[in-house]
């Protein structure tokens, strides 16, 4: 069963406007994203401002992301480590 060329044109509208819905709002996504970027941006120049390491700041945060047991493991590697070369 063929579509006419009507039934096409109908199926490609349809198609090309939620393409169009998905691809706005990726960019407004993305928007959101580098104004959120921004803001995280000042919170850590405000933070080096009041005499903080941002560095550690940033290391501070990814573990406060991560699993428990994993921060012990790699810290007790870690120490293995360094005792194994006199640190």
């Amino acid at each position: 069963m063929d579509m006419t060329e009507d039934e096409k044109s109908e199926n490609y509208r349809v198609t090309a406007g939620e393409l169009r819905q998905f691809v706005e709002r990726f960019e407004r996504l993305d928007e959101e994203k580098k104004t959120i970027a921004e803001q995280q941006k000042e919170v850590m120049a405000e933070a080096k401002g009041r005499g903080y390491d941002t560095k550690v700041l940033r290391k501070i945060i990814a573990l406060r992301k991560r699993d428990e047991n994993d921060i012990a493991e790699e810290e007790a590697v870690l120490e293995m480590y360094k005792e194994a070369l006199g640190m």
